[in-house]
C-alpha cells in the first residue's frame, strides 16, 4: 500500500519529469549515518622530497606554525592520519622525551633525514588544537621490506598503544602528559601489497592477527584498520582478510593511488593541459569514474561484513611526480569534488577517506601549502573543496532521485536542513535548477559557492583566498550553478 510519504515523493518526481530536467528532487529519508571521520587528512614526513612536517614546525617559537594551525582548524578534518611509507622505518620511541635528546633518522622512503621534533605528544597536541581525531599508522614489520634496525614488530606497536592510552603509564606522565591520549584509530601497515619486496597476502593476514591481538590486549577499545588492497596482478585481499581476521578489525583500507591518465595522447602531463584545458577537464572527469569503480569493487568484496571502508590515502598521480601545476588551478576541482561526492554517496560503507596529501611546501597534491621560510598557509583546490563539503554537511545520507545531467550531487540531512554538495560537470554552460524535497516544503536556504569565472584560476601565496566561497541566499527555491562551480547548498525545510 502506498503511504503518504511515498505518494508525495512519487508526485515530486513526476512533477520534476513534467517540468523537464531542471529539478533536483531529494528523498529526505535518512539512509545511513555519515561518519564523523569521513573527511580525513593525511600527514607524512616527506624528507627531502617535500619539507612537509618540518615546514609546519616553527623552530623560532618551538611550536607548530600558527598560520598552519589556523588554516587547519578552519579546514576541520574529522581525523588526521600520521604515517604513510615513512611508517615502515619509524620507531615511535625516538619521538618522545626531551626534544634535545631525540635522535634524527634517515628518511628511507623520501630521502634526507627527519629530526623527530614532531613525535607522539606534538602530533596529538596538534590534533586537539584543530579539533580532529589522531590516527597512527604503525610500523608493521616494515610491510615486509626489511631495512636493518628500522623494522618494528607487534610488541612495539602494543607498547605504543599502552604509552598513549594507559591512564597509569608512568613514562608518558614523566614526559609531561598526565592524562592518556586516548588514540583509538590505528592502521596496521601501509600499502602492504604494493611493491615486490612487501608481504604476501597470507603473510600480511597472519601478521594482522598477531598485531591486532597484541594491541587489543593493551586496549580492547582500539579500532584497527587492516590492509585490503590487491598486490601485483592479484585480486583484492579484503575478502580473505575479513574471513580470517575480521573479528579483530573495524575497517579495511585501500589507497586511491594510480589515478593517472591512460590515454596515450593525454594532456595531463606537464604543461600540455594549458593548450587544451577543456580536454584536460574531460580527462579529469574520466579519472573520477575510476573512484566509483574502485569503491564498488571493494564493497562487493566486503559484502556481508560489518567493517567500514577506509581510503587512507588518495590523490591524482600526474607527472611531474606529485607536482603538476594543474592541481593549483580550479580545473582540478571537478575531480576532487566528484571524488568526495562518491565517497559520501557510498557512506554506508565508506567511513574514512581523503582526496589529497595533507601539507607541504612543494608538492601540488597537497591540501595545504606552507610557504617557506615565511608566509601564510593556504588551501589548494583539493583543500578548498574538502573544507566546503565538510563544513556544510548533514549527519545522515539521503538520496537524490533526479537532477540535471550536468550536476554531480551528494545529499545529506540534519533535522530541518537538507545539504547538497553540487559539482557542475559543465565546462562552458551554467545550469539553472529548482529544489524539491519529497513531502516537505523548501522555506529558504543559503548557497556557498566557489565559481571562478576562469577555470584556469590558480591559488598561490600572492592570492591565497582566491577560492574562498561566496555566500548568498537561496530564493524562490532555485539556484544557478555556474560552469565548473562547486557549491554547498543548505536548504531549510518543513
Amino acid at each position: 500500500m502506498t503511504n503518504r510519504r511515498t505518494f508525495l515523493f512519487q508526485a515530486a518526481a513526476a512533477s520534476a519529469a513534467a517540468a523537464g530536467e531542471n529539478r533536483i528532487v531529494i528523498d529526505p529519508k535518512p539512509l545511513f549515518e555519515i561518519s564523523p571521520y569521513l573527511y580525513m587528512q593525511f600527514m607524512e614526513p616527506l624528507g627531502a622530497t617535500d619539507s612537509s612536517v618540518e615546514a609546519a614546525w616553527d623552530y623560532d617559537t618551538d611550536d607548530w606554525r600558527k598560520d598552519f594551525v589556523d588554516v587547519v582548524r578552519d579546514l576541520a578534518p574529522g581525523v588526521m592520519r600520521f604515517g604513510g611509507l615513512f611508517s615502515r622505518y619509524y620507531r615511535w620511541r625516538e619521538g618522545i622525551g626531551p626534544a634535545a635528546n631525540r635522535p634524527w633518522m634517515r628518511n628511507f622512503a623520501w630521502g634526507g633525514k627527519e629530526t623527530n621534533r614532531v613525535g607522539t605528544h606534538e602530533f596529538v597536541d596538534f590534533c586537539r588544537r584543530v579539533g580532529t581525531q589522531p590516527l597512527y599508522c604503525v610500523n608493521f614489520l616494515s610491510d615486509g621490506e626489511q631495512r636493518g634496525d628500522r623494522t618494528a614488530g607487534a610488541n612495539e606497536a602494543a607498547d605504543w598503544v599502552s604509552y598513549a592510552n594507559d591512564p597509569a603509564h608512568a613514562e608518558r606522565k614523566r614526559n609531561g602528559a598526565a592524562e592518556p591520549f586516548g588514540i583509538k584509530l590505528w592502521q596496521l601497515g601501509n600499502e602492504t601489497s604494493y611493491g615486490r619486496t612487501t608481504f604476501s597476502k597470507d603473510e600480511s593476514i597472519a601478521h594482522t592477527l598477531e598485531f591486532a591481538r597484541a594491541m587489543k590486549q593493551r586496549d580492547p577499545g582500539v579500532q584497527l584498520i587492516g590492509w585490503g588492497d590487491r598486490g601485483n596482478g592479484s585480486d583484492l585481499w579484503a575478502a580473505d582478510l575479513l574471513k580470517q581476521a575480521g573479528d579483530q578489525l573495524s575497517y579495511v583500507a585501500i589507497h586511491m593511488m594510480g589515478q593517472s591518465p591512460k590515454r596515450p595522447d593525454t594532456v595531463l602531463k606537464g604543461n600540455r593541459y594549458q593548450a587544451n584545458p577543456e580536454r584536460a577537464w574531460e580527462e579529469l572527469l574520466d579519472l573520477s569514474n575510476n573512484v566509483e569503480r574502485r569503491v564498488a569493487e571493494l564493497e562487493s568484496a566486503m559484502a556481508g561484513s560489518p567493517q567500514g571502508i577506509a581510503i587512507t590515502e588518495g590523490h591524482l598521480s600526474l607527472s611531474p611526480h606529485n607536482a603538476n601545476p594543474i592541481l593549483s588551478e580550479w580545473l582540478s576541482a571537478v575531480y576532487h569534488a566528484r571524488s568526495w561526492n562518491i565517497y559520501q554517496r557510498h557512506g554506508a560503507r565508506v567511513k574514512i577517506a581523503t582526496v589529497a596529501d595533507f601539507q607541504g611546501s612543494r608538492w601540488t597534491v597537497n591540501a595545504v601549502m606552507l610557504p617557506v621560510p615565511r608566509g601564510n598557509s593556504y588551501l589548494m583546490p583539493a583543500g578548498s573543496v574538502s573544507r566546503l563539503f565538510k563544513k556544510y554537511n548533514g549527519t545522515s545520507g539521503v538520496s537524490v532521485s533526479s537532477s540535471p545531467g550536468g550536476l554531480d550531487i551528494a545529499a545529506s540531512r540534519t533535522d530541518g536542513k537538507i545539504y547538497l554538495h553540487v559539482a557542475s560537470l559543465e565546462y562552458r554552460k551554467a545550469i539553472d535548477a529548482e529544489f524539491a524535497v519529497a513531502g516537505m516544503t523548501v522555506k529558504g536556504g543559503r548557497a556557498y559557492e566557489i565559481a571562478p569565472e576562469d577555470l584556469r584560476t590558480s591559488v598561490n601565496q600572492d592570492q591565497p583566498a582566491v577560492f574562498r566561497p561566496r555566500e548568498a541566499a537561496v530564493t524562490g527555491g532555485r539556484w544557478r550553478f555556474p560552469a565548473g562551480s562547486v557549491t554547498a547548498i543548505e536548504l531549510d525545510v518543513a
